[in-house]
């Protein structure tokens, strides 16, 4: 398969601190891109394709608030963490409660940064599973989703009593339904919508760090410790909190959790003072949690104390109907990513995505979509734009056995390596050639390093005629 490292942009004036993170994040695994300034930084993250940033809060021409705004208006599914020093600390909890993801407070040590960092990245993945944004003016929407069908319209009259109180709220529905989309339309339909909107994904972050990562710690709490650092639920303060994967959470935790949900009050870990906040919470799981109740993985009083109102998302199998829809959305949100001129979609075509399962529901939608864009060359996509496995082994597209060239003297796995590798060429070779040969704008459009493609492309011997710009 195409090799695929995890970007990560280092934005930072001090040379030395960029040097020492780049060595560190390297060894991990990760593939480290460097800028010296926040300018620098939103060139770099529009020319290749990065899971993460981290940017230091003060830097010449363009500072680190400036960048994080930028950088999560182009694109809000970005997690960015903050470097700052311990005069600056109320600004990066600002930051914070402007979107990003954490912060680290100078000096950090190295398991602190790694910790951060997978947590963030793991964070994407599984954000990744959920539904994306869709934008308020895409017709057929309401409250930002996209949709008309009977399910979605029992949604939406649910969402018109619910959304300006602050009564908690407990979404359900299968990975990739849009549970995230309609906890921000809960937040962004009521008189809280000025203030933070603060998400959490339980299933991202280990067992042990789960208390200060919800309640914040002091000075000295554990190891590591080196200056108080508030949670999630005094960043929510007068917003909302969105808690999903709740299902998650450990059990002695939950203890703690409904306390602060009934009573509205806390202590950070290893502190006395107990903290008042106003918080609307909003969570949501894909498990049952009745079952889990079951196995004494879950406690019954914080259930009843979650289920005040309960929404459950449909699987996109469950609402058909609203695939063109969808499929409009996502074309010209592709047509204008990817710089095409697909003029819509051809109707054996849509009628093959109606007639898929879609486990993954609208995240699955919209790869496919995305792919089907990118290596389509006519005016409207086809069925043979689509991917083989929503075309069905009949598929006219699909060569018949007898036209395949297989090793004569190998078993399966020889026989999925050479299609693999005939697949990884033809994928590679059409995201050159849609770049017009650029190295750099294809390893965008793969979503993979420029580096991992360069490897990819001398093993497939593709590297003569391709542009090794960075522009």
């Amino acid at each position: 398969m195409l090799p695929e490292k995890k970007q990560v942009l280092i934005v930072d004036d001090e040379p030395n601190l960029r040097k020492i993170l780049a060595a560190q994040l390297s060894r991990d695994g990760y593939d480290v891109l460097l800028a010296e300034d926040g300018e620098q930084g939103l060139a770099l993250m529009r020319e290749h394709h990065i899971d993460l940033v981290v940017t230091d809060l003060k830097m010449p021409k363009v500072d680190g608030m400036t960048l994080l705004r930028e950088a999560l208006r182009e694109g809000p599914e970005l997690p960015i963490v903050m470097i700052t020093a311990h005069g600056t600390v109320d600004t990066a909890v600002e930051a914070l409660k402007l979107g990003a993801f954490d912060y680290l407070t100078k000096p950090f040590d190295k398991d602190e940064v790694r910790q951060v960092v997978a947590k963030a990245l793991k964070t994407r993945q599984l954000a990744e599973e959920d539904a994306s944004s869709a934008p308020k003016d895409v017709p057929g929407a309401r409250f930002g989703i996209i949709g008309q069908s009977p399910g979605l319209t029992d949604l939406y009259a649910v969402l018109e009593r619910v959304a300006d109180s602050p009564t908690t709220v407990l979404i359900t529905g299968e990975s990739g339904t849009g549970k995230e989309l309609v906890a921000r339309a809960l937040h962004d339909h009521s008189s809280r919508r000025s203030k933070p909107f603060i998400k959490v994904n339980c299933a991202a972050i280990p067992k042990e760090l789960i208390e200060s990562e919800l309640f914040g710690y002091e000075r000295g709490a554990f190891t590591g410790a080196v200056s108080s650092k508030p949670g999630r639920f005094e960043l929510a303060n007068g917003g909302t909190l969105f808690l999903d994967e709740i299902g998650e959470i450990p059990v002695e935790m939950q203890v703690k959790l409904l306390r602060a949900l009934q009573e509205s009050e806390f202590e950070r870990v290893g502190g006395i003072k107990t903290i008042r906040i106003d918080v609307r919470l909003v969570a949501a799981t894909n498990r049952d949690l009745k079952k889990l109740i079951a196995q004494a993985a879950f406690r019954e009083d914080l259930f009843y104390r979650l289920n005040v109102v309960s929404l459950r998302l449909p699987a996109l199998r469950e609402r058909a109907s609203d695939i063109p829809l969808l499929t409009e959305h996502f074309l010209a949100k592709f047509n204008d990513r990817l710089k095409k001129h697909v003029a819509g979609i051809e109707q054996e075509a849509l009628d093959v995505l109606a007639a898929h399962t879609w486990p993954g529901n609208i995240r699955e939608l919209e790869n496919v979509m995305e792919r089907a864009v990118l290596f389509c060359d006519a005016p409207k996509l086809r069925v043979r734009d689509l991917p083989v496995e929503l075309r069905g082994v009949n598929s006219s597209m699909a060569p018949p056995p007898d036209s395949v060239n297989l090793p004569a003297d190998g078993g399966l796995k020889e026989h999925v390596k050479v299609a693999m590798n005939r697949l990884e060429r033809e994928l590679v070779s059409r995201a050159l050639k849609q770049t017009n040969g650029n190295v750099t704008h294809a390893a965008r459009l793969l979503k993979i390093s420029r580096k991992g493609l360069q490897l990819k492309m001398k093993e497939l011997g593709l590297r003569e005629g391709a542009s090794e710009k960075s522009e």
